[in-house]
């Protein structure tokens, strides 16, 4: 059996059917991922997939807890669905030499009582099928079939590379109110909050001694190059030993602090992306990273990005709104997927695929002007006339 390192694996193709604003998708995905389109058109559903996965595999989580967490299948399955359509997943895994050394498929369901059912589980490595349930003993006892193999210790040896992989999987969204003040969690499951920034602090707190001194040795430069008046950012724990993130200023006297909670929205969310891109070495999901941010600092995102993974291997999908982190000459047509919703559910192209695109580039605009005008709503400029309404 083929054995690789997980930092060195990537998703190189996703296949849905019936997930959240898609009926069907299937499309090749680089190593490095833009994903565009108009709101609502579904790129944190898109990501949302990962996460899903993740969930499956974590400590605390698994299949039931993973569907739970997101409102049941009945909100997770498409809108444009026919009727008691089954919500499926594919993904393919490997690398640049074998891009589908292993494939791994959920189809699932509910049954009458609204319990999430798996109605298949199939596990393929290098082609050769590991497992493909139901079995015989799943049909003998069919509440096997509330649960995965993947997320089973005693069931998935044969291919635990699939779930070590999917437990590399990183996605951190700063909700700055959250970092700030943690109780205030708006869903109830502890990886929601892991997600948005609730345990964002104590995740830090917790992380060894010697790796939490290297990156916070590079949060300081990082944060000293995009606020250049910022001397210092430490991690501290306050006397109930609740930990704090504290920033002192060149300006400001000595002995003056200024804690997270007084943070802009911009400057967690630069520590969160930060941080997020140091933690791990497995896929790394970035939403929207541009949010709060100075254009001057959103230009050099993707660069950065670009080194990261020069040195890691590890594979970043981004969505954005952002003409200026598309700017960059390194982005290859390939790398930025359009989604584009319809009456029947969103559909995923690869930018590569419009002739138009070519063209525009080659003639010298660059990709975020091209881009960005195909996700705008037809009829924006109508929002100037709002004021007027009597």
């Amino acid at each position: 059996m083929r054995t690789s390192k997980s930092k060195s694996l990537r998703f190189t193709r996703i296949h849905l059917e019936n997930w959240r604003n898609f009926t069907l998708v299937d499309v090749d995905i680089q190593r490095r991922v833009f994903l565009v389109g108009p709101n609502a058109s579904g790129k944190s559903n898109l990501l949302d997939v990962f996460r899903f996965l993740y969930d499956i595999v974590s400590i605390g989580g698994g299949f039931q807890e993973a569907v739970r967490n997101r409102g049941g299948v009945s909100k997770l399955r498409c809108l444009a669905a026919r009727r008691y359509s089954d919500i499926v997943i594919h993904v393919d895994i490997g690398d640049d030499d074998n891009k589908i050394a292993w494939e791994y498929e959920i189809r699932f369901t509910q049954d009458k009582l609204r319990i999430p059912t798996i109605k298949q589980e199939i596990v393929k490595n290098d082609g050769e099928t590991i497992i493909n349930r139901p079995d015989s003993k799943d049909k003998k006892d069919d509440k096997r079939l509330t649960q995965t193999h993947l997320e089973q210790v005693f069931a998935n040896e044969e291919f635990r590379e699939i779930a070590d992989f999917l437990l590399s999987i990183r996605y951190l969204h700063i909700v700055p109110q959250l970092v700030r003040e943690p109780d205030r969690l708006i869903r109830g499951s502890d990886s929601f909050g892991t997600y948005f920034g609730a345990d964002f602090l104590e995740k830090i707190a917790k992380t060894t001694e010697k790796t939490k001194e290297s990156r916070m040795k590079f949060l300081n430069q990082a944060m000293q190059i995009a606020v250049p008046q910022l001397k210092n950012l430490e991690l501290i724990r306050d006397g109930a030993g609740i930990p704090h993130l504290r920033a002192r200023y060149k300006h400001w006297r000595d002995g003056a602090w200024q804690t997270e909670e007084q943070f802009s929205d911009g400057t967690l969310r630069l520590i969160g992306m930060l941080w997020a891109v140091m933690d791990g070495s497995g896929p790394l999901l970035l939403e929207e990273p541009e949010l709060s941010l100075h254009s001057g600092v959103i230009h050099y995102i993707s660069q950065m990005l670009a080194r990261v993974q020069r040195s890691s291997g590890r594979q970043v999908l981004i969505s954005t709104h952002s003409t200026v982190i598309l700017d960059d000459e390194g982005i290859s047509l390939d790398e930025v997927l359009l989604l584009e919703p319809n009456d029947e559910g969103t559909k995923i192209h690869k930018a590569d695929e419009f002739e138009d695109i070519r063209l525009l580039l080659d003639s010298g605009i660059r990709l975020g002007e091209v881009i960005m005008p195909k996700t705008e709503p037809e009829n924006a400029y109508q929002l100037t006339l709002f004021g007027d309404q009597k």
